[in-house]
């Protein structure tokens, strides 16, 4: 908020002056220096400085997707005259939240200053494929690049949320940071092939297209900015970790990247083209569209609305033997990425943050846990008497957490024992236990937890992580990990044990906590019983 405030008194108090501030003027006051004009492939950009970061945020990497080229693969931008203004983010894109709302606790409007989940959908629109970069400086260092891919699954969320903000991980690193917005929810993954032809064949897997564009930009233009295209990491946090997963098996991504961290969101399957196909017919049958022209005539609000209404479809990447030939690592790993390194965790209570708003969070007893048991799925019910025995003097409330979280896990070591078998480059590892003691500290290791350590933002970040010296430690070890990642292929930090690649048989992982420490096989019995403990 207090950029974009800035950013329009800059404007109109410049214009009214009929002159520009001098950086000495600017200094003064406080007000941020221009950075340098950056000529990219399609024209000069230029933003502003952050505090000795240069942030150029709100780059166009492609063309507005909408009349003719909505539900088209993403185009180049057109070359510009003039400089481009990258002074404040760039629109997210169309936003699909439940019809229930927001949650209306005060912790949960006071996450929306890192997390603005419900504030976007009033700024949203289709013409959303921007991104931001922040850099030490737009020189010739060739720095490593950081690529951020978003949270919110396939339905929400943009690059631009405050959690996600570069500028300390730019610092701290020596590193160039990007974080990108891309076509969402029925806009994004909506498969029109069997209903429209050819021309859309790709239609079910746009939005992890719009990603390789964007990483086709950074390749293009990154150098420019100060960063080394040969040297980029991809990384995200639960639908952003899906994102990562699914581009180390998509074809049109090979190349461009060279790392990959998942975070809390391991993708191993994909979605089914006829489940698609099936979603597609009911909501073209809902809004009345017929053919090619109604489909680029009807107004972006009432697809979104019909796509929300209708519901039974998780929007997601779909194997279409177009874009993505296969699941992403069932069978086997994806072979065009055997010699990329991977980092991957997930958090020990991620289901907190979601389940924290039920009834039954804090009072559960044990009989109704009983019966709540099969709603966690088939393994329901040995989940919960596993976690009982292994977690005796544990609440009901927390031991129904853990047996709904077991599933990240268990992805995580499916995916890391597939990419162990390729007998390429290493995978690593984590499990982040440490507890926050935000909101009471009734979330202990929540989803998300994560996102403000390892970006280095544990002050902008504090009604998540919580309060004390704890956060600021684990800020500086994980921070420091995924800077080394991006620089080597190796997660390390001076605060942490030497951190062992993960083998199918001995399954060392590193437990993220304010005492790190490797360990073998957390869970195991869990995974066992979902079937990922081999």
């Amino acid at each position: 908020m207090l950029r974009s405030k800035l950013k329009t008194w800059l404007t109109a108090s410049v214009i009214a002056a009929g002159a520009s501030l001098t950086p000495a003027f600017a200094q003064d006051t406080g007000i941020p220096d221009a950075t340098p004009i950056v000529t990219t492939e399609h024209g000069d950009v230029q933003g502003l400085v952050d505090r000795g970061i240069e942030e150029y945020l709100g780059l166009r990497y492609g063309k507005a997707p909408i009349g003719e080229l909505r539900f088209m693969p993403p185009q180049k931008p057109d070359d510009w005259d003039g400089i481009y203004d990258a002074t404040d983010l760039g629109a997210p894109a169309m936003q699909m939240y439940s019809a229930s709302g927001p949650r209306t606790s005060d912790w949960s409007r006071q996450m929306q200053t890192i997390f603005p989940t419900y504030t976007e959908a009033k700024i949203d629109n289709e013409d959303a494929l921007f991104l931001n970069v922040w850099t030490p400086a737009a020189d010739d260092k060739k720095r490593p690049v950081m690529v951020w891919f978003h949270g919110g699954g396939y339905a929400y969320g943009s690059g631009g949320w405050p959690a996600y903000d570069g500028r300390n991980l730019a610092e701290k690193g020596d590193v160039v940071v990007v974080t990108v917005n891309h076509r969402l929810n029925v806009f994004g993954y909506l498969y029109l092939g069997d209903k429209f032809g050819e021309d859309y064949a790709a239609s079910g897997n746009l939005g992890n297209l719009d990603l390789v564009a964007s990483l086709e930009w950074v390749r293009d233009n990154i150098e420019a900015f100060g960063g080394d295209p040969d040297n980029v990491t991809i990384m995200g946090e639960s639908g952003g970790g899906s994102k990562v997963s699914h581009l180390l098996a998509t074809p049109a991504a090979d190349g461009l990247f060279h790392k990959a961290i998942i975070q809390s969101g391991p993708a191993v399957t994909s979605g089914k083209k006829e489940e698609a196909a099936e979603f597609t017919d009911k909501l073209l049958t809902a809004t009345g569209i017929e053919t090619v022209e109604d489909l680029r005539a009807i107004p972006a609000e009432e697809l979104l609305e019909a796509g929300r209404s209708i519901g039974g479809m998780r929007f997601g990447p779909i194997v279409d033997d177009v874009v993505l030939p296969s699941n992403p690592f069932i069978p086997a790993g994806p072979e065009q990425s055997k010699d990329i390194p991977i980092l991957i965790g997930s958090n020990k209570d991620e289901m907190t943050i979601f389940m924290a708003a039920q009834p039954w969070f804090g009072v559960l007893d044990d009989e109704d846990l009983d019966k709540m048991a099969p709603s966690f799925g088939p393994q329901g019910p040995a989940l919960v008497e596993y976690y009982r025995g292994e977690l005796p003097d544990e609440t009901p409330t927390y031991i129904a957490i853990r047996a709904q979280t077991a599933r990240f896990m268990q992805g995580t070591h499916i995916l890391a024992a597939q990419k162990a078998r390729q007998g390429g480059a290493p995978v690593y590892v984590y499990w982040l236990t440490y507890e926050t003691d935000t909101n009471g500290g009734i979330l202990k290791s929540p989803h998300t937890l994560d996102i403000p350590f390892m970006f280095d933002n544990v002050e902008e970040s504090r009604v998540l992580v919580g309060s004390g010296e704890g956060p600021v430690a684990m800020g500086e070890m994980m921070s420091d990990a995924w800077i080394s990642f991006a620089k080597t292929g190796t997660p390390s930090s001076d605060l942490l044990p030497e951190w062992q690649p993960y083998q199918p048989d001995t399954q060392m992982v590193m437990e993220l906590n304010v005492e790190p420490k490797m360990i073998a096989k957390p869970e195991a019995g869990a995974r066992e019983i979902l079937g990922a403990g081999r």
